[in-house]
């Protein structure tokens, strides 16, 4: 009898959304994580982590009951050990605002905090939008004038510029103002009032938030819808003086910095915490996926999240959609090679080897070794291809001589190419920091 095949084991695979980050793609996000730390600690804000487990209620008293988030992308689940309530957080400006309050940061004045982690949403994915997505944020607590605004708005204009983006053609700022919550009642009033008016023009997503949320009705991309919601009135009409007043002022520091942008009426924000700043980042290369950066004020959800009234900004960016717009715009830089590549001719060498190629990473240079043993031909093969820019070769004789053989494996700028020589095994270090300072001729 045939032996019978042993059975199969089928292999797992990630959960749909939810995607692995591999190199060499990975290094793109260490690249982009780098940029946005280094631009953090330029502006005084400080990391904040928290959990990306929070009590469902902290989101639907935050977010709002009728809203897409809560209504149908949370990832909510009861705790099996004592009952609880709990969501996969689908945003993290909730979430830092309960750390705030929890920890009393505020009772000795504001605070700029900044985070960077995953977000989860039970979405249909697509490109740039998954169910497992990353945000990087920036929230300022405690700060009630137009200027933190300003310093926010400024502070992605230094992130772009960095990044290689440029505005007007990557990327555009439109800003909005939603005013005060009384002032946004009687535009609602006569938002309601408009859209009864016209009830046989709304699809049945319009008409299920008529009454509940109509200002999202705004935010239609039913093209059939476009002309009804053109001739509903305008928040900015119903703005008060104070409002204006913060608008105005927030204008005049982002006029006297150049920052170019578009005052759009119909912009808002999903959540229901946001008043009067609100703004977004906004690109043409990513087709329907439009913005890059969103964000504003919210000055009522600290109060609403049990802490004690204070007010706030801050702004989100999505780093899936971010990394797609630097890849479409050209600008994503390759992975950064290692500088020394350590070529190791006999298993007798790497002793010596290893010691050297220490002392070099110690010194900061990255350097990468030749794993088990292969022919020169195979090893200068793979030095090249991995980017380096030199060759350490480890030889008998040169390690008789206490001496490593130094070959350059890229001209230098001006298009010479330096002759290979020989480098005392005790100099290894001292070259190392002179390669640091680009001074590899040493």
């Amino acid at each position: 009898m045939a032996e019978q095949p042993k059975n199969k084991v089928e292999p797992l695979r990630a959960v749909k959304g939810m995607n692995d980050i591999l190199p060499p793609t990975s290094a793109h996000w260490e690249w982009l994580e780098d940029k946005l730390r280094s631009l953090m600690r330029r502006y005084g804000y400080l990391n904040a982590r928290t959990p990306i487990v929070e009590p469902t209620a902290l989101f639907v008293r935050g977010l709002g009951e009728v809203t897409d988030i809560v209504e149908k992308e949370m990832y909510s689940f009861e705790d099996s050990m004592n009952g609880d309530r709990l969501t996969l957080r689908p945003e993290n400006t909730a979430g830092m605002v309960r750390a705030v309050n929890e920890h009393a940061l505020l009772h000795d004045g504001g605070k700029r905090l900044f985070y960077i982690g995953p977000m989860f949403r039970h979405e249909r994915p697509q490109k740039g939008r998954y169910r497992q997505f990353h945000q990087a944020g920036a929230e300022a607590l405690g700060y009630a004038g137009p200027d933190v605004d300003a310093e926010l708005i400024l502070m992605c204009r230094a992130l772009w510029r960095e990044l290689g983006l440029v505005e007007g053609r990557d990327v555009t700022l439109e800003l909005n103002s939603l005013g005060q919550p009384d002032e946004r009642n009687a535009h609602r009033a006569a938002l309601i009032a408009h859209f009864e008016a016209h009830a046989e023009l709304l699809d049945e997503d319009a008409r299920r938030r008529l009454h509940s949320n109509p200002l999202r009705i705004l935010d239609s991309k039913n093209p059939a819808m476009q002309p009804v919601i053109e001739a509903a009135p305008k928040l900015m009409d119903y703005l008060g003086a104070e409002s204006r007043a913060h608008l105005d002022g927030l204008c005049a520091i982002l006029d006297a910095a150049g920052l170019a942008y578009r005052v759009n009426p119909r912009l808002v924000r999903g959540m229901d915490y946001y008043n009067l700043t609100v703004f977004e980042w906004v690109t043409t290369r990513l087709g329907a996926q439009g913005t890059v950066c969103g964000g504003g004020r919210y000055d009522p959800l600290i109060a609403q999240l049990g802490g004690k009234p204070a007010p706030a900004v801050g702004w989100a960016l999505g780093m899936e959609r971010l990394l797609l717009l630097l890849e479409e715009a050209g600008v994503l830089p390759p992975p950064p090679p290692p500088r020394v590549y350590a070529v190791i001719p006999s298993a007798a060498a790497l002793p010596q080897a290893f010691v050297a190629l220490e002392a070099l990473r110690a010194a900061g240079v990255a350097a990468l070794m030749h794993p088990g043993q292969g022919s020169m031909k195979s090893q200068f093969k793979r030095a090249d291809a991995s980017g380096a820019q030199w060759a350490l070769i480890f030889g008998d004789e040169e390690l008789a001589r206490g001496e490593v053989a130094l070959k350059a494996l890229r001209a230098l700028p001006d298009g010479s190419q330096l002759p290979q020589r020989s480098l005392a095994l005790a100099e290894v270090a001292a070259w190392a920091s002179h390669l640091l300072h680009d001074n590899p001729a040493f």
